[in-house]
């Protein structure tokens, strides 16, 4: 009696390996983005994008790496704080590439710790494997809402 696994046995335990390392990458992949921008890693870029990565955004479309930091850099380096919080990827993987939808809510602070408005987005990304692992060769952000958040005026002393 053999209790061996049979060689399509093995192959299809390599295949789902295989998909779920791909899967945990490109979640790892989203969280670096949301990192890379609350640390204002900008000329880190390509840690997280492709050197021709497209971004589609409210404010305009940018391709290219350098480009893509700028426009991060813009929208995000005047505030004190940002915190980008990515939740329920969707992962397809087709080989040595990928579309991930996730939802995003991101706060932002311009001094102190108090907010000044959260948005809530839908973000839709396209990767592909690289040399150097997953990387986002484009990305399109939605945004669903905003949040703007009071800012209390302290009263003048009497």
């Amino acid at each position: 009696m053999t209790t061996g696994m049979s060689v399509d046995d093995t192959q299809e335990l390599q295949r789902q390996v295989s998909e779920l390392t791909d899967r945990a990458e490109l979640a790892d992949l989203l969280a670096r983005h949301g990192r890379w921008l609350d640390e204002r890693r900008f000329d880190e870029v390509r840690s997280v994008f492709t050197d021709d990565a497209t971004v589609v955004v409210g404010s305009g479309t940018v391709t290219g790496a350098e480009d893509v930091a700028d426009l991060a850099d813009r929208s995000h380096g005047g505030f004190a704080l940002t915190h980008h919080l990515t939740t329920n990827p969707q992962i397809r993987t087709d080989g040595d590439s990928a579309a991930v939808t996730a939802q995003q809510i991101a706060v932002f602070c311009r001094e102190g710790e108090d907010p000044e408005f959260t948005v809530g987005e839908r973000y839709r990304f396209e990767a592909v494997r690289t040399e150097r692992g997953w990387r986002i060769s484009r990305m399109e952000a939605e945004r669903l809402w905003r949040l703007d958040h009071a800012v209390e005026e302290e009263e003048p002393a009497a």
